[in-house]
């Protein structure tokens, strides 16, 4: 055997129930977990009675449950702290993470500091080692594709730094993708996590890690937002269209979990730690910026997924056809109403204050370098420079 070649690792959650009614079909996997769960979600999910329909399929199988309700956009460590003292203070055997991205990211941060020593702190860019309590996410939003990564966010308060942590312990025991939790979702929320699942897709497919199996879960993605998210956009009670957007999450999620993030992701985190700018948000209003700057690197891989949906011809070289599918983000993000920075109330001149941090604390993330076009710190900067004009 030829010893040139490298072999890709790839891996998925443990078992994924999909479609409507999957929590239902989920209740013997739950009940195997244990008898009592600490639900952690926020107050959102309690008002619009999501967490309801999970307790009355809990009540069914008569699994105890308590209520972790606080967490907010942005978790922080000290949120996770308050989760794991209830945990075990109730003496819980396993985790549902019921929301966005927050809840399910909180949900693996609680789980991992029950089983893993120290703070939270000390494993930012360093793998979970031991297995965390068995838990269960449940998508509420089709954007983050946390339920199907082996990577967790949560802000650092201390040092106001958002802190990634990874390792495939994160994974979930069990990944409910029920499109009727979605229905619910604003038109706000839906074009913020749609634009965040199709970040994920399109940076898995660009990315230096990119793999056969990540490449055909990132394009089917890429398909399906750019025909599914205008409509569940414009008719958010219309089911096919939510059930395709919360595929379309979860195979974005399957592939980025395989190939990685890129800059947009690297230049995200440090505005929504700064700024408190929503993850989905933030990635969308750097989408134009960063695939301007970057795609020179990459001009094959935009250009196949401008082919893939149906906006480059033969006579287009390959800069055309990925230049006109950047075009193509920047459409559709007008049509999702996506804000600037200025239009969100970021503050200018506390920006550019910070933008030297934020370059810094991108460049420490990682995600930069696996864009195909080499990055530099200084590349950083003059990209958030770009953000305002």
């Amino acid at each position: 055997m030829r010893g040139d070649y490298m072999a890709n690792q790839f891996i998925m959650p443990k078992r994924i129930i999909s479609g409507e009614n999957a929590l239902n079909e989920s209740k013997a996997y739950l009940k195997n977990f244990g008898k009592r769960v600490l639900i952690v979600t926020d107050k959102v999910m309690t008002d619009l009675g999501n967490v309801k329909v999970l307790t009355d399929v809990l009540d069914s199988e008569n699994i105890g449950h308590v209520l972790y309700n606080e967490i907010n956009s942005e978790p922080t460590d000290t949120m996770i702290e308050k989760g794991i003292k209830l945990y075990k203070e109730n003496q819980c055997d396993f985790l549902i993470g019921l929301g966005g991205g927050s809840p399910i990211d909180s949900t693996k941060a609680i789980g991992a500091m029950i089983t893993n020593r120290g703070k939270i702190s000390d494993y930012m860019g360093r793998e979970i080692e031991k297995k965390l309590p068995p838990f269960a996410v449940i998508p509420t939003t089709a954007g983050t594709g946390s339920e199907a990564t082996q990577f967790t966010i949560i802000t650092d308060t201390k040092n106001d730094v958002k802190m990634l942590l990874k390792g495939a312990n994160l994974l979930p025991n069990l990944a409910i993708v029920d499109p009727r939790f979605t229905m619910t979702a604003p038109a706000k929320i839906t074009a913020a996590t749609g634009l965040d699942a199709l970040t994920h897709a399109i940076e898995a497919y660009t990315s230096r890690k990119a793999q056969p199996l990540s490449d055909s879960f990132a394009v089917s993605a890429v398909k399906r937002i750019f025909k599914y998210l205008p409509i569940a956009f414009d008719t958010p009670k219309d089911l096919k269209a939510r059930e395709e957007m919360s595929i379309a999450a979860l195979e974005a999620g399957i592939a980025f979990n395989n190939s990685s993030v890129t800059i947009v992701h690297g230049m995200s985190r440090p505005i929504g730690a700064l700024f408190h700018v929503p993850h989905g948000l933030s990635n969308a209003m750097l989408l134009e910026a960063c695939f301007t700057y970057v795609v020179d690197g990459a001009y094959d891989r935009f250009a196949q997924l401008a082919k893939e949906i149906n906006i480059a011809n033969d006579n287009m070289s390959d800069e055309e056809a990925a230049k006109a599918f950047i075009d193509e983000v920047v459409k559709l993000m007008v049509k999702l109403e996506i804000p600037t920075l200025e239009e969100f109330g970021v503050d200018k001149t506390k920006f550019f204050d910070n933008i030297e941090k934020m370059a810094a604390d991108a460049m420490e993330s990682g995600s930069p370098s696996n864009t195909r076009k080499i990055i530099e710190v200084d590349d950083v900067i003059k990209i958030y420079n770009n953000l305002w004009r």
